[in-house]
């Protein structure tokens, strides 16, 4: 199912593009690279990865639509899931009662490669989610992180993320989207 894009210019030099299973080797480069890297400096986040595990079932993902990847000149810098529709992991976090469990898109795995990092690339497809995809009925993005990463638990509420508690060793963040007209209501 194809998700409208708005823009699909993240920047100057990186364009945005709905993955297909092609991609599915690049995308899962860039997170094995990070997982390693996380690893190296004494982070257990993503180490999953690195014993063959993907919790987020990359490979459906990617056929529902749910994963983005970003490239410069061909090249695989960044990817993002997107779910429109709350996983069994996020019913888990935000709660199965909660009221706006359907009005929120559910960020996942957003990873920018190794090469690119600290250069803004990460706030740039922040902010692509935020303005330049449409999905239909949804206010809100949602997304979580290990409560004790002191770097991403400053790192959202610098782009306007809202602390919306911890849940098993998570925090979990919210941002409410700006209306906007979009020819594709």
């Amino acid at each position: 199912m194809e998700t409208p894009l708005m823009n699909e210019y993240v920047n100057e030099r990186v364009r945005a593009y709905q993955a297909n299973v092609d991609d599915e080797q690049d995308i899962m480069d860039i997170l094995l690279n990070i997982a390693r890297w996380l690893h190296s400096k004494g982070s257990t986040q993503w180490a999953g990865l690195l014993e063959g595990e993907d919790s987020h079932d990359m490979i459906g993902s990617i056929s529902r639509g749910e994963v983005f990847i970003f490239k410069e000149n061909g090249l695989c810098v960044g990817t993002v899931i997107l779910k429109k529709r709350a996983s069994q992991w996020d019913e888990e976090l935000w709660g199965e009662n909660d009221e706006q469990l359907d009005s929120a898109v559910y960020l996942h795995r957003l990873a920018v490669n190794r090469g690119y990092a600290g250069k803004g690339l990460g706030e740039e497809i922040l902010r692509w989610v935020e303005s330049d995809i449409h999905f239909k009925g949804k206010d809100r993005i949602r997304l979580d992180c290990i409560a004790n990463n002191d770097i991403l638990n400053s790192y959202y509420p610098r782009y306007g993320y809202s602390f919306m508690g911890e849940v098993k060793g998570f925090s979990k963040y919210e941002k409410l989207l700006p209306m906007v007209q979009n020819p594709y209501s």
